[in-house]
């Protein structure tokens, strides 16, 4: 039985940004991973901005190294792609304070990023990293948690636990009481393909086809030149119109319009592999007596996108902030813990139901085809968009006369043109 104040579950980035985090607050800490890095995780491999942020706020040096090391395909928009095939592409707000070499965003195979992750971890003398151990048996103790593998031969004693084992966490399922809803829960497919045809490198694309909305389709550029490419569905709607994701993917690829052209001669690289996403649309209790749920353990993946990197990392930050306050009052009790749950609705929580309600609003063709044809080519509502892929909160200027009074105003002179 080994002692330790502070033990992370999992060492994916939600773990490995607790852990970096806490070792330069100078607080020692144990992480532990079932898996031995380089591992893959089945993900969409996209970095956003939030990502950089806050690798630059932890270690402008460790930041340059994520630029000068990692295998990663810059990006600086997003092409939206809606039922009708209408694009439209929006530009990403410009990284402050970042070198020019820097995109706002990233695709990074998981199998690259975590390893970089987990080797900046390694550097860390304070941090001690356990590999290929997976815990499996949870014993709560009124000084904390009793944490073991299955035979026995692991064993740690801790007085905070952060779990950050990802969707399929079995201490948030068992001990912390998230049972999965399936209406705020998708199922996702993701592959690689080689030689798609008309892949934009700087651009990540998300098509909204008419028989998968809620969901849509993904293309994200590697810096191969391959493409991770996938579709995530809400997990009641896949239950109603018993959508079997590994072969609608095939299907859509050799079907849909606006794909199976681009489609034709690409080859796929392995196999079609599935996921879960458990979605930050419905409000949970993240943490209790003596721990905290970090990333997709605590249900954080944004509900539209299904973007679960940069709020793993964020929460991780949150987590780690915490639990230097935790041992300065030496207090673990689950009412000091809530402060957490606030800090990331915060932080992460806003975002997270905006998300949702466009999730809803794009549950219907004609509003997306709408929204598609008023957006395009107006130079007025491509920004306002990209003001919104920064920061969602942006949509309440939506509710605002002087908003509409502008819009009108710029399309007037677009039409004058």
């Amino acid at each position: 039985m080994q002692q330790t104040d502070i033990c992370i579950l999992g060492a994916g980035p939600g773990g490995a940004a607790t852990a970096l985090k806490l070792s330069y607050l100078g607080i020692p800490c144990t992480l532990i991973d079932k898996a031995t890095f380089p591992r893959d995780k089945i993900c969409g491999d996209a970095i956003s901005s939030k990502v950089l942020t806050l690798l630059g706020r932890l270690d402008p040096a460790m930041l340059q190294r994520f630029d000068d090391s990692l295998p990663v395909q810059r990006v600086n928009s997003i092409t939206f792609i809606a039922p009708n095939l209408r694009e439209v592409c929006i530009p990403f707000q410009p990284m402050p304070n970042q070198n020019a070499a820097n995109a706002p965003g990233y695709v990074a195979r998981r199998l690259d990023f975590d390893h970089f992750l987990i080797e900046e971890v390694k550097k860390r003398n304070n941090i001690r990293l356990y590999e290929n151990v997976a815990i499996e048996q949870f014993e709560k103790r009124p000084d904390g948690f009793w944490l073991s593998d299955k035979t026995g031969k692991w064993q740690w004693r801790t007085r905070l636990l952060i779990d950050a084992s990802g969707a399929q966490s079995p201490f948030s399922r068992r001990i912390a009481g998230l049972a999965k809803d399936p209406r705020h829960h998708a199922g996702a497919v993701r592959a690689y393909y080689q030689k798609v045809e008309g892949l934009r490198p700087d651009t990540i694309e998300l098509h909204f086809i008419k028989s998968i909305v809620p969901g849509y389709f993904w293309i994200f550029p590697l810096p191969d030149g391959s493409a991770n490419v996938g579709l995530g569905l809400r997990t009641d709607v896949l239950s109603r119109r018993k959508v079997n994701l590994r072969k609608l993917l095939p299907a859509l690829l050799t079907t849909h319009p606006g794909l199976r052209e681009r489609f034709a001669h690409a080859e796929l690289e392995g196999a079609i592999r599935g996921f879960p996403l458990p979605l930050g649309s419905k409000t949970r209790p993240i943490s209790g007596d003596h721990y905290m749920l970090v990333g997709d353990a605590g249900h954080l993946i944004d509900p539209l996108t299904g973007e679960g990197i940069g709020n793993a990392f964020y929460s991780g930050i949150i987590a780690a902030e915490l639990a230097e306050q935790c041992l300065l009052q030496n207090n673990f009790s689950a009412t000091f813990m809530r402060s957490y749950d606030r800090r990331v609705q915060r932080v992460l929580g806003s975002e997270m139901r905006w998300s949702y309600r466009l999730q809803l609003m794009l549950a219907y063709p004609r509003i997306a085809n709408l929204l598609a044809n008023t957006i395009a080519g107006n130079a007025y509502f491509v920004r306002f968009c990209s003001e919104l892929m920064e920061d969602l909160g942006h949509l309440k200027r939506l509710f605002k006369p002087a908003f509409w009074w502008r819009a009108v105003r710029h399309l007037r002179k677009a039409k004058s043109k």
